[in-house]
């Protein structure tokens, strides 16, 4: 089954000079601010840029070299704080950092308003940042939630109930647990009825599949996760036949329906509607040079976030490499380094 999150990479991923198609939206992804006069002041101080806030990601580009230019998803970042940072543009002033991690490697960022005076800028990420962290349930699988109140599901914003069919068996456990099960546009959820809080919540974002098979309960429905989100297997039986195949075929309709306009769940709005992404997004145009696809890209070493190392470390002999290296920053290995650039 074709699911969202094994191609979803907007909020998770920190990417350096992504393609025109990678910054416009995807399905689901709104753009809900653009700042123009945006300087990256970390990696290219000087620059003037635009930065594009969506309900996924920041996105910076240079407005002279757009395919110049940097994504940050949301679900990467560790920090969000404001600074005192020296601009080319602006000299000293306050600026935005954020530090995230992507594939086990801290990256720091920093961006200056070149327009004085104004707080835009600190006031839509945050929020935007915010939004996203309060509304995990639309994405990520939950066990053992608050999910229900008075034997009824407790609705996300803009989540409808569709279906409810009780005398459902979980068979986590080797008796299984009789319980209830809510179908809706954004998920599944699962509940014990003797236990409230003996439950599973189960977005649509997360499912890789949806299947009927065999157990030693017999016949059940199967749903299984992404291995991102730690590759669960749940098995549900519902009885007699023709309402497990209904629930079946309920729950992969709106699956699909789901996959192709995703709802995840970030809701925040600017007094002023920005312009729409592709009509802000500036066609990359082609150099006359050739590109070696075999080369590595160094853009990303710019925002290592390596505190303030004013003076290389100390030579130390490494043995994996048989020559004498600059000593690696506390927590970093050789290992790690190599699979940055692999």
């Amino acid at each position: 089954m074709a699911g969202v999150w094994d191609v979803l990479w907007e909020d998770r991923d920190v990417r350096f000079d992504i393609t025109a198609q990678q910054m416009k939206t995807r399905p689901g992804e709104v753009l809900i601010d653009c700042l123009d006069s945006i300087e990256d002041t970390k990696g290219n101080n000087g620059d003037r840029g635009r930065l594009l806030v969506t309900n996924l990601r920041i996105i910076w580009h240079s407005l002279a070299l757009p395919r110049v230019n940097l994504s940050v998803g949301y679900n990467s970042i560790i920090n969000i704080t404001t600074r005192t940072a020296n601009s080319k543009l602006r000299g000293q002033t306050e600026a935005l950092y954020i530090l995230t991690k992507s594939n086990n490697t801290r990256f720091e960022f920093i961006f200056t308003n070149v327009v004085p005076g104004s707080p835009r800028l600190f006031t839509s990420v945050i929020a935007v940042h915010r939004a996203y962290e309060t509304s995990k349930m639309y994405r990520d699988l939950k066990l053992r939630g608050a999910l229900i109140q008075n034997k009824q599901l407790r609705l996300l914003p803009r989540e409808e109930v569709y279906d409810k069919i009780n005398g459902v068996w979980n068979l986590s456990s080797d008796q299984g647990n009789l319980g209830t099960f809510f179908i809706t546009n954004v998920r599944i959820v699962w509940h014990a009825n003797m236990n409230e809080s003996f439950n599973v919540s189960i977005p649509y974002l997360q499912i890789s599949s949806i299947r009927v098979r065999d157990s030693k309960f017999g016949v059940a429905l199967v749903i299984e996760s992404f291995q991102q989100t730690g590759g669960y297997v749940l098995g549900f039986k519902i009885d007699p036949m023709d309402k497990l195949q209904d629930a079946v075929k309920e729950i992969n309709s709106l699956h699909k329906v789901y996959s192709a306009n995703p709802i995840f769940g970030v809701d925040y709005e600017m007094e002023e509607k920005p312009q729409p992404l592709e009509e802000l997004t500036v066609e990359q145009p082609l150099d006359d040079v050739e590109i070696e696809p075999d080369e590595q890209t160094d853009a990303f070493t710019a925002y290592f976030a390596d505190g303030n190392k004013q003076q290389d470390r100390e030579p130390v002999f490494s043995e994996e490499l048989g020559i004498a290296v600059e000593k690696l920053k506390e927590g970093f290995t050789l290992q790690g380094l190599w699979e940055v650039m692999a």
